[in-house]
């Protein structure tokens, strides 16, 4: 989920002209000031096991604390990072070894070990509620392969679980071992292998980490501290933002170029690539008439996503893929081009004939009827304040009220629109789908019959409650195959069956929102240099960011 910082396009017009009058910030500083997360104020949470679901500050798992190794969704594959590298020990595929690197230490001083991975993925064991990826589902034992070595035992062949064992962040043992309920720690004095561990200051309305002493990559690293204040309220994030008081953020802004970079050409910067998660409008396949998979094909094609894209999202993103897979799975989609998948594409006409044909006739209000002879009435869901998905579902209200359902936006706070999503107690809402970059999990998450749940019962995927045992078949193939051309072929067959059956609708993929401020720091990934992405939202990528960031030299300012 990203994060929203905007309300209207008044009130950034107003922004932008406060923006244009202040004073410019200082010329330099040696602290990189990073806003992520909304809050009035800080609590002193540090517990890398929380971070992922709010508990734990986001620099936990950003900067403090680091994994095996990163994939690289930019780049597609797997980057080194506390292993130097994995290989699989059998030939069945059951027994995984990671190398560790031999020089790195904690904060404290103290040895990175094989022993502290071990501790940590029994710690998962033990205490069921920190295993938020399920490891120990496919895992049958962790173990010392040689000093410097750890042996993963599979239950059987897994192929998606080298992505999760591979980004498990390492927590060392002689901090954690004496740790009673690891699930409400605090964790307030981190010991951590990242580039930054160090609380220099830390009070309700800022906090600041300073470098890791002992960091392994002693050539990294080069920003002197992380600043983190806490913005009460979007406005404030914004005005911070124009005025060049914020050094990195996760914004969608409107107009940016006019907004944000004509305030400042020289170092306001931004890249939005579409490798975030899809956004769908899912559709309660618990209820009727969404049961029926021609229903649910016939309300896509009555939706405008060139509209959607235009003008709710500015165009920063494009009309999502028949697949529901985003640019982060290039490698992955079939063609844009399927007959099975014509249903995400704005034929009105051709939705209005199907309804007819399916029995919804209209009546002569011009509203169709229901089997029950009730006129057929469709809420949408959507955040309050989320002005991109209000935006959104306004159109399609306004596409569905011209096919003759009366369909309506409804807004709930987001406590309440989640409860909802997450229960199935809902007939349509605009939400994301999960951020994986594994195919395999992508459709576990939003088609298999195991995460599928009763409605009622709170589900952490699957909203819309689909489930086909095709599908289940082609996943747990996908699962057990090493072999790229055979994960290939039942890829391309789970994209199809995804275009079948129209689970959930495909709206238009998530950009993946990163503002730069180039004043004090350089080297920030861009359209230009794209070795990592740019958002601070993708944990744990940002490390890459964070060690490759340094501050600019008077000879660059000079030539600005």
């Amino acid at each position: 989920m990203f994060i929203k910082f905007w309300r209207t396009l008044g009130l950034l017009a107003w922004l932008a002209g406060v923006g244009a009058c202040q004073p410019k910030a200082p010329s330099s500083r040696d602290y990189l000031v990073i806003s992520t997360e909304p809050a009035t104020a800080w609590i002193r949470n540090f517990n890398p096991f929380t971070a992922s679901t709010g508990g734990g500050r986001w620099s936990t798992i950003a900067a403090m604390f680091e994994p095996l190794m990163i994939y690289n969704r930019m780049q597609g594959k797997f980057v080194p990072w506390l292993a130097t590298e994995q290989r699989w020990e059998d030939a069945e595929h059951r027994r995984l070894i990671f190398s560790l690197r031999p020089s790195v230490r904690w904060s404290d001083g103290q040895a990175l070990k094989a022993e502290d991975v071990v501790f940590t993925f029994q710690l998962l064991k033990k205490f069921p509620a920190l295993d938020t990826n399920g490891v120990w589902s496919f895992l049958e034992g962790v173990e010392l392969a040689a000093p410097t070595e750890v042996r993963f035992r599979f239950q059987k062949p897994f192929a998606p679980g080298l992505v999760y064992i591979a980004q498990q962040f390492i927590v060392p043992q002689h901090k954690w071992q004496d740790v009673q309920d690891p699930v409400s720690y605090a964790n307030e004095q981190p010991v951590a292998t990242g580039p930054y561990t160090e609380l220099n200051l830390f009070e309700n309305q800022v906090y600041e980490l300073g470098r890791n002493p002992y960091y392994w990559q002693k050539d990294k690293a080069q920003v002197k501290a992380l600043r983190f204040p806490a913005f009460p309220s979007n406005e404030q994030v914004m005005l911070n933002l124009l005025k060049g008081k914020i050094d990195l953020a996760a914004n969608f802004i409107p107009a940016v170029d006019r907004v944000y970079v004509a305030k400042n050409p020289e170092n306001h910067h931004y890249w939005f690539p579409l490798v975030g998660n899809m956004v769908f409008l899912y559709l309660n396949n618990a209820q009727p008439p969404f049961d029926q998979e021609e229903v649910r094909k016939a309300v896509s094609r009555g939706i405008d996503r060139q509209k959607i894209v235009k003008v709710a999202m500015f165009n920063y993103t494009e009309p999502a893929h028949p697949s529901g897979m985003t640019r982060a799975f290039e490698k992955w989609r079939l063609p844009v081009e399927q007959p099975e998948g014509e249903w995400v594409r704005f034929q009105p006409e051709k939705a209005a004939a199907d309804l007819d044909r399916l029995g919804f006739k209209r009546g002569a209000d011009g509203m169709r009827r229901l089997p029950d002879g009730k006129i057929w009435s469709l809420d949408i869901a959507v955040v309050t304040g989320w002005s991109d998905w209000v935006r959104a579902a306004q159109i399609m209200s306004k596409n569905l009220q011209t096919l003759g359902i009366d369909a309506r936006m409804r807004t709930y706070d987001f406590g309440a629109y989640f409860s909802q999503l997450q229960r199935g107690e809902f007939q349509a809402a605009i939400s994301w789908s999960t951020d994986t970059v594994e195919p395999y999990e992508f459709y576990r998450w939003l088609m298999a019959g195991t995460t599928k749940q009763a409605v009622g019962t709170s589900s952490p995927s699957n909203w819309q409650r689909f489930a086909d045992p095709v599908v289940d078949a082609k996943l747990a193939a996908l699962a057990s195959s090493f072999d790229e051309g055979e994960q290939r072929k039942l890829i391309a067959d789970l994209q199809i069956l995804f275009m079948q059956h129209a689970p959930a609708i495909p709206l238009f993929p998530n950009p993946a929102w990163g503002t730069a401020n180039t004043e004090h720091f350089v080297n920030y990934p861009s359209p230009a240099e794209p070795y990592a992405v740019l958002s601070p939202n993708y944990r744990p990528e940002i490390l890459q960011v964070l060690t490759e960031l340094r501050p600019k030299t008077q000879q660059e300012k000079k030539k600005l």
